[in-house]
């Protein structure tokens, strides 16, 4: 027994040493992140779809050489500005998202899950977006070949038993008219992806309303109500929307009206509350808040609050078998 606990903290120090970067590879991805930098911002500003067909090529073969070095998953990418890159809570995977406009109307998300691996070998799952050949997009399921595409800002995990649920916030630009936000909900099964399931109940509403497989918020190109994650009420936080021309039908007329409903995760699943905040403020007692101490906030900040910046991945301990 001594000789085991004695052993235990060579194994941890053995396993944290596998997980490391060296400096070769380090300074080998630094070079190929520069040359990723300039085909990242063409699938952005490229004049012609034909460009930004090119660079979103070149982009997804150069990511794709790039993650095959060893340990690349503790890599940033920070300088990738217009690719989302966000870690997973517990740093089981990360998720590259981006969107290529291939016009007015047909907008295409691009992507892809990198997982962790003991060993630091490349596992990756390609993400194909199916939103323009899926008929019910609220109640699809699918696998990484049959994703509902965005580009994620957020992810929240939580847990039912002993499977972890990685709910993802997203945002698609849709088309002229429109934008969309929608929440989605990760898992693995058999260490493959799963998008989508009947993760969303309104069993509390007053009025009854089926359980759906992902939420989506569909509103007018020029407005951005809220959907985010507020770890302080530990619930997703969503702007009731209304039509501003009592056309229901038309997605493309909805607006937020100031009012907020949201989700709590609740028996493995995130269930509906219609209203959040019930409190009425009296007429000339509006809270003022307190001055703010500029120094104490960082330049890089993002402005808008749905933008979360990419996080770096938590330490580990060494997990039995191959990853």
């Amino acid at each position: 027994m001594k000789k085991l606990i004695f052993l235990l903290p060579v194994l941890f120090c053995f396993a944290a040493a596998a997980q490391r970067l060296t400096k070769a590879d380090e300074k080998a991805l630094q070079h190929k992140e520069d040359s990723l930098k300039k085909f990242a911002v063409q699938i952005i500003q490229g004049r012609m779809p034909t460009d930004r067909f090119g660079a979103d090529s070149t982009f997804t073969k150069m990511l794709v050489r790039a993650l095959k070095t060893p340990n690349s998953f503790f890599y940033p990418f920070d300088s990738l500005l217009s690719i989302s890159r966000l870690y997973a809570p517990d740093s089981t995977f990360r998720i590259f998202t981006w969107q290529m406009v291939i016009n007015e109307n047909v907008i295409r998300q691009h992507g892809a899950i990198q997982m962790r691996t003991y060993d630091g070998s490349l596992k990756l799952f390609p993400l194909i977006d199916k939103s323009d050949v899926t008929i019910k997009l609220n109640d699809t399921i699918g696998n990484n070949k049959g994703w509902i595409g965005a580009v994620y800002y957020n992810i929240v995990q939580k847990q039912s038993g002993s499977n972890s649920y990685y709910t993802l916030l997203g945002f698609d630009e849709n088309n002229i008219r429109s934008n969309k936000k929608l929440i989605e909900v990760l898992h693995f099964n058999d260490d493959e992806p799963i998008f989508g399931g009947r993760f969303f109940s309104f069993e509390e509403d007053s009025v009854f309303k089926t359980s759906i497989g992902r939420y989506i918020m569909e509103f007018k190109k020029e407005d951005g109500p809220k959907l985010n994650y507020d770890a302080e009420m530990d619930m997703i936080i969503v702007e009731h929307l209304i039509s501003e021309t009592n056309e229901p039908n038309k997605k493309w007329t909805y607006v937020g009206d100031g009012d907020y409903e949201g989700f709590k995760w609740k028996g493995g699943k995130w269930v509906h509350i219609e209203k959040i905040f019930n409190q009425v403020t009296p007429l000339g007692q509006m809270p003022v808040p307190n001055p703010l101490d500029d120094s104490k906030f960082d330049s890089k900040f993002p402005a808008n609050p749905d933008e979360v910046p990419a996080t770096k991945p938590k330490p580990a301990a060494k997990k039995k078998g191959k990853g």
